[in-house]
């Protein structure tokens, strides 16, 4: 996937990776790749800055523990988050229906 194609869709695809579950830093990494099919291979240099973005917005929290000897942060999705997320998925909904009209051939534009 061409990392273009993220720019703008982080944090909604983080907030998703998050809803309803709280996960340190590596375990969102993991599931992002896991849930896109390896696709999503995203550097920790771009996954904890914008966590950290995530924070400061209100939008996630994040809590310090130990697991095994290891101290982790771990972050979940705020109600504000939870709200952001909500409004990200009604425009990306909105979006694909647009681009699928153009680009999947059965639109107007297909017609001309």
């Amino acid at each position: 996937m061409k990392p273009d194609a993220l720019r703008g869709h982080l944090d909604a695809l983080l907030l998703a990776t998050l809803d309803g579950k709280q996960l340190h830093g590596y375990a969102i990494i993991e599931a992002l790749q896991q849930g896109s099919g390896g696709a999503l291979d995203l550097p920790t240099g771009t996954v904890y800055p914008a966590l950290r973005r995530l924070e400061r917005a209100g939008h996630v929290s994040s809590d310090w523990s130990t697991v095994g000897g290891r101290k982790r942060r771990t972050y979940k999705l705020t109600q504000a988050g939870q709200r952001a997320l909500n409004a990200e998925r009604d425009a990306w909904r909105e979006f694909t229906t647009v681009i699928d009209g153009v680009l999947g051939g059965g639109g107007k534009w297909a017609q001309t």
